[in-house]
């Protein structure tokens, strides 16, 4: 009862706020059209005909589609500058009608704009396109170049350098998931937010955060991915992006099916349909029916399935949506194979094919194989059955995320089980139960109810102050109004005032409800963030304690009793300001630089004295009391020492040095060692290295969000010439000891 009433307000929630937003939006498309109407200039008339384009583009596609021509015929009045922005316009209409082939066609004809433009943007906004035409069709060492091309000329911009940067970060993401390269992908969707929330285009960070779900989800990391995705859609919602909000509704109701949550996946699929015909998009509507049938044949309502389908595949032919159409088509052949009607199963099984392979979307042909397979299976066509179902593991070998392999080892020791050959079954199913966990799936399940939880209470808090509120304006109206009728002389003026206080009252509600809601949330997202710093600081390095032990034992055998005695007091003074210091946020800036210094005084005994360090910092920091984050740059000094070598460079030396620069606390960490490029040959040195800029750029990334700074890591070669030694530069909130960082 309790969900179900819950359920209720959501969606009268959601109504209020679309009605809301449509009223708006319907006063904004009358100005916009005015102001285009009444326009003499040409060139202004086509960029208000463009601005009116882009507003549909959000909030109507159907008219968006109309006006495209119109814009396009335009532009060809105007320079090249706005005949590009012409050409892309038309591509972000193809893109929401979901028709692939004109889409990826069109990006052709952006080329040439790249010798007649000088605009460094335009430019960049062409490699952008072509690089995600050269990921789409898998040739990904041409989009490399291009994405490097963009990042060179990105960094070089000012204004526009931010989104720029973002967004070609998202496209690597993109690539490198294409790759089934998770690493990579995560640390440059990592880099793609950082770069958005520079730019405060609250569109573009939406796309970033829903790349980062889309990585997690690609890699079986359900949880994450739905966390990421309900941040990228509050994200839409705040930029009136309703084409992303519809379609990042539809992923999370994805997400919510994949782990059989069918009641939040309803939700989120009915949500979906709702945006899409509030803003015309009837594409998107029938995406959403695909969805809402796929969700109706989970709960065995075969029939309804059955419509749902043919309705969603009657509107995606309108569009030409390969993609969509395809996903329509197998989930129709999964209701007949369900009902054992497998002739039919299997002609739409085929349909799904074709329009997968003019999509080239190769990990939904091998999903497709693979269901064939099961039909061949359950008709006892067992050679059939083994055909496609090595086949769909042959394409998801190589494309796709490669743990979808396994329910195919599962089919086909089934199928060896079936035709007797045991020893086959065995090994498949070995293959199979090495990936299968069923507890983690109960434990991605828990996680996504908890985090799903936590956003309808929040919904639900919003909506019972709401009422609250209501019922406390109705009872005061309603005073008022009596007081009103026992004196009839003033019954006039008396209703002016009633308005009055009415509406005083209602925006006074409505600011001391938004204040609570906002308290909360910062509170809640400040004791995530705590949390997550206090475990980033827990991570210490065990090699370094056993390494000092060694050298004491060393020291001990030679009976080098002055050398053992000077390292092993060094070694307990440092190891007791660790101790004592680490679980801080942070320490003064003195306390900082004196387990710096015991710690490479420690290092240089261990190696002999065979380099040297200086640890420097402005009087300005100790006048002002500076305190910092412990021990943020011990992972890159021990990567300098240990993985740099800098113990067998002639003159080797490390540099420390802290800084205020505008505002923020500039760290520099410079050595001489073999370099970046010198240690990527020792796998394990490149593994270590990777780790501790993770670990320290997240406690960055947690600093940034808790106190909205800016702050940011870049390592490069110390030398540039010769690629030899480190430089890191790191900044952090500049916070001193007297200063309060937020008020309770």
């Amino acid at each position: 009862m309790k969900t179900f009433l819950l359920r209720i307000c959501s969606v009268l929630l959601l109504v209020c706020f679309q009605h809301s937003i449509a009223l708006a939006a319907n006063g904004d498309e009358a100005s916009r059209i005015k102001a285009y109407q009444q326009e003499k200039n040409g060139t202004k008339k086509y960029w208000k005909l463009y601005q009116l384009g882009e507003y549909y583009r959000l909030n109507n596609v159907e008219k968006a589609d109309s006006i495209r021509d119109y814009i396009l015929s335009a532009s060809r009045q105007e320079n090249d500058s706005a005949r590009l922005q012409a050409l892309v316009f038309d591509l972000k209409i193809d893109q929401l009608r979901g028709n692939r082939i004109a889409y990826y066609t069109k990006i052709l004809q952006l080329q040439p704009f790249l010798s007649r433009l000088k605009s460094r943007v335009s430019q960049v906004v062409i490699y952008q396109y072509l690089a995600d035409y050269h990921i789409a069709y898998r040739e990904f060492e041409q989009a490399h170049l291009y994405l490097d091309e963009a990042l060179v000329i990105s960094k070089k911009l000012r204004s526009y350098s931010y989104s720029c940067t973002a967004e070609t970060f998202r496209l690597m993401a993109l690539l490198e998931m294409e790759e089934n390269d998770k690493a990579n992908a995560l640390i440059h969707v990592g880099q793609s937010i950082q770069y958005a929330r520079r730019s405060s285009d609250k569109a573009l960070l939406a796309a970033c955060f829903n790349m980062q779900a889309k990585v997690y989800n690609y890699f079986g990391q359900v949880e994450l991915s739905v966390s990421k995705n309900m941040i990228a859609l509050e994200l839409a919602k705040e930029a009136g992006d309703f084409p992303k909000v519809s379609n990042y509704q539809r992923e999370l109701g994805e997400v919510q099916y994949s782990i059989f949550n069918y009641d939040d996946a309803g939700d989120y699929f009915l949500q979906s349909k709702e945006t899409a015909e509030r803003i015309h998009d009837k594409r998107l509507v029938g995406l959403a029916k695909t969805d809402l049938g796929l969700l109706s044949f989970a709960r065995k309502e075969y029939q309804r399935a059955i419509q749902l389908l043919r309705d969603a595949i009657k509107t995606l032919q309108k569009y030409n949506d390969e993609d969509g159409l395809g996903f329509a088509h197998m989930h129709l052949g999964n209701v007949y194979r369900e009902e054992n009607n497998y002739d039919e199963a299997l002609r739409y099984y085929n349909k799904a094919l074709v329009y997968f392979e003019s999509a080239a979307n190769r990990a939904e042909i091998a999903s497709v194989y693979h269901l064939v397979g099961t039909v061949f299976e359950k008709q006892g066509k067992y050679g059939n059955a083994l055909n496609y179902l090595n086949r769909a593991v042959e394409i998801r070998s190589q494309f796709g995320f490669k743990g979808s392999v396994y329910p195919s080892y599962r089919e086909i020791a089934e199928v060896y089980k079936k035709t007797g050959n045991l020893k086959l079954a065995h090994y498949y199913l070995e293959l199979y139960s090495n990936y299968s966990d069923s507890a983690r799936t109960v434990e991605v399940s828990a996680r996504i109810a908890e985090i799903s939880e936590l956003y309808r209470a929040e919904q639900r808090e919003r909506l019972i102050a709401m009422q609250q509120d209501s019922i406390e304006l109705q009872r005061k109206e309603k005073d008022l109004t009596s007081a009103q009728l026992e004196n009839t002389e003033l019954r006039s003026s008396f209703q002016t005032y009633v308005i009055i206080g009415f509406i005083l009252l209602l925006i006074l509600a409505i600011v001391i409800f938004y204040n609570q809601w906002k308290q909360r949330n910062i509170k809640q997202l400040q004791r995530e963030a705590e949390m997550s710093q206090v475990l980033l600081r827990s991570q210490m390095n065990p090699h370094f304690v056993f390494n000092a032990m060694s050298v004491i034992q060393s020291y001990i055998y030679e009976n080098d009793i002055k050398n053992s005695t000077k390292f092993l007091v060094n070694f307990s003074k440092l190891m007791r300001l660790i101790l004592e210091n680490s679980s801080k946020e942070f320490i003064p800036i003195l306390t900082e630089i004196d387990i710096l210094t015991k710690y490479l005084e420690t290092q240089k005994l261990r190696f002999g004295d065979r380099f040297e360090y200086e640890v420097a910092m402005d009087d300005l920091l100790l006048e002002e009391e500076l305190v910092i984050p412990p021990m943020i740059t011990q992972p890159f000094i021990e990567n300098a020492i240990e993985h740099g070598q800098l113990h067998t460079v002639e003159g080797g030396f490390i540099r420390v040095k802290f800084s205020k620069v505008s505002d923020m606390l500039n760290v520099v960490i410079e050595d001489n060692g073999i370099g970046r490029k010198g240690a990527e040959k020792n796998k394990k040195s490149a593994e270590h290295k990777s780790m501790a800029m993770k670990i320290t750029q997240d406690r960055i990334d947690n600093l940034n969000y808790k106190y909205r700074i800016q702050g940011s890591l870049n390592i490069s070669d110390y030398n540039e010439e010769l690629q030899t030694g480190t430089k890191v530069e790191i900044f952090l909130p500049y916070r001193t000891d007297t200063q309060k960082v937020i008020p309770d």
